[in-house]
């Protein structure tokens, strides 16, 4: 194991505590967060068909030329509002928040925030 073996060992035993208690439906699907080094990926998802209904990511082509130039959580809630546009124009309102075993504050913060002010409710 790396350096970052037993910490990203417990990131996975953190989200599967997470996991454990939310599960997407189509009524109202998950919103799950993945953080990188560099960047943050979310995706919408219904568990019960297994199927990824929306995502975002700072990798995306929408908003990356907007994304260079700003701070990790300024690019989290451009993404955030990226994905709750998307969501809203495929018919969903509602999810339920996966934050991947990593703790509610900084990105991931960022992130939700933002989809909460463009309409998402969670």
């Amino acid at each position: 194991m790396g350096k970052d073996g037993p910490r990203r060992a417990a990131r996975y035993r953190r989200h599967a505590r997470v996991r454990a208690k939310v599960e997407g439906i189509a009524l109202r699907p998950r919103l799950c967060i993945f953080r990188s080094l560099n960047h943050i990926y979310a995706q919408v998802i219904d568990d019960e068909r297994g199927h990824t209904l929306a995502s975002a990511s700072t990798i995306e082509e929408e908003i990356k030329g907007e994304v260079v130039s700003k701070n990790k959580s300024a690019q989290a809630e451009l993404v955030g509002s990226l994905l709750a546009k998307k969501a809203l124009g495929i018919g969903i309102t509602q999810v339920v928040f996966d934050r991947g075993g990593y703790k509610y504050h900084g990105r991931v913060k960022a992130l939700a925030e933002a989809a909460r002010q463009q309409g998402l409710k969670f």
